[in-house]
């Protein structure tokens, strides 16, 4: 039986164990044009010829394991357990001068996405949003993370920025963007 629960320790093996990485069959790119009466911003769906698989492999630091080690502490780290084995992940911190909360990590494990468990442990985060009293839930992924923004999408987010240089100064126009989602607390 699936249970959705805060978590209040976390630790490095259990982040990595978790933040795996995806597989997506499209990417999408990003362009810009500007002038000085107008700047467009496109992000345009490209199939891929072959899969393109993303590892994260040791993408935290003890930097980041100890701050969302402190933000669970606080309350704002959620888990999807069946049975005993933690299944999926969100790490959430407020930030109430603009009443969001930001979604740093959302992972699911790869033999159990698609049975719904993203969508419970969103609902969990949603109600800590509404506990706070916060207006809106952010959550940022990758243009080469199309399953990511797919799922968020079926969840009413909405796209709200994209930033072209957040990985790397020289990401755009080939690279990897950030696109930034955002859906508001009902």
């Amino acid at each position: 039986m699936l249970i959705i629960q805060p978590i209040t320790q976390l630790d490095g093996g259990l982040l990595r164990r978790l933040i795996t990485g995806y597989t997506t069959d499209a990417v999408y790119h990003a362009s810009r044009t500007e002038t000085d009466a107008l700047t467009v911003f496109e992000l345009r769906l490209t199939p891929l010829a072959q899969p393109y698989t993303k590892e994260y492999g040791a993408l935290l630091d003890d930097e980041a394991q100890r701050r969302y080690a402190a933000l669970a502490a606080a309350g704002h780290a959620f888990g999807a357990f069946d049975g005993s084995a933690c299944v999926g992940i969100a790490v959430t911190e407020p930030q109430q001068w603009n009443g969001s909360l930001n979604v740093w990590e959302f992972h699911i494990t790869p033999a159990s996405r698609g049975q719904g468990i993203g969508r419970r442990l969103m609902n969990a985060v949603l109600a800590r949003a509404r506990e706070l009293a916060l207006r809106t839930v952010v959550c940022e992924t990758q243009t080469t993370n199309v399953p990511a923004i797919r799922f968020y999408r079926a969840l009413g987010f909405t796209l709200d920025g994209l930033d072209l240089s957040l990985y790397a100064n020289a990401a755009y126009p080939d690279g990897e963007m950030a696109v930034w989602l955002k859906r508001a607390v009902e």
